[in-house]
């Protein structure tokens, strides 16, 4: 039995216009929450709106996960719209393969500022709102996270930081009220390996479908999950 409603429940999408973060936006939506589609691309935000009827009044929030004051860009947009924050989803992130010693400097920086450091910018600022309303944070890791592979080292280190530090947050802010959950799902065809910032990916098995990977995250958010680890999502 679901331990949270996200019937009128306002919940952020940060990175609304990827590949999961899209169609997550319109599931919940279609559960009756009140979505902000948060990214750095108007187009993509626009398009995920176009995508569902139930988000063809979404608030759209145009922010860079990369920049610290993204987050106060979000809960500025929240408090002048809705008013409240019930739950924010993290689904923007980037990839990239090769070995380490193959890695420009930039790319390594670029992989922990959008996987890891951009989203715990995002938290710090969103938490008080989050606290008031007794909320969720939901954070999408990976499998590589549990099973780190040779060729993604720097990927797989951003994935197990944020899982770390969703581990941690469980406890930090459990009298508060706030629930987070650690999501790491195996490889999905969301298109992410096609576009990595370094790097080229390499012959992978087919992924799950993004829309099981979705249903999945939304029960967890529905029943109060403290993490969904890979093996989590059947095949």
């Amino acid at each position: 039995m679901a331990t949270r409603s996200l019937d009128g429940a306002v919940v952020a999408v940060v990175g609304a216009g990827g590949g999961l973060g899209s169609p997550l936006s319109a599931t919940l939506a279609d559960r009756g929450a009140t979505v902000v589609l948060a990214g750095r691309s108007a187009e993509s935000l626009q398009a995920t709106a176009a995508s569902s009827p139930a988000l063809a009044n979404a608030l759209q929030v145009v922010c860079d996960v990369r920049d610290p004051a993204a987050g106060d860009v979000l809960a500025a947009a929240v408090a002048a719209g809705p008013g409240r924050l019930d739950g924010v989803v993290l689904a923007s992130g980037v990839v990239a393969f090769g070995n380490l010693v193959d890695h420009d400097d930039m790319v390594i920086e670029e992989l922990f500022l959008t996987n890891v450091v951009g989203p715990l910018w995002m938290l710090k600022r969103l938490i008080p709102l989050l606290i008031e309303s007794k909320g969720f944070v939901t954070n999408l890791s990976a499998v590589v996270a549990e099973q780190p592979l040779p060729g993604m080292s720097v990927y797989a280190a951003t994935k197990a930081a944020l899982t770390a530090a969703d581990t941690a947050l469980v406890r930090e802010l459990r009298r508060s009220g706030i629930t987070v959950c650690d999501v790491r799902p195996p490889h999905t065809e969301t298109g992410l390996a096609t576009r990595p910032i370094g790097g080229d990916a390499p012959s992978l098995p087919e992924g799950l479908a993004p829309q099981v990977v979705v249903d999945r995250i939304v029960a967890a958010i529905e029943a109060g999950d403290r993490e969904v680890p890979s093996d989590a999502f059947g095949s």
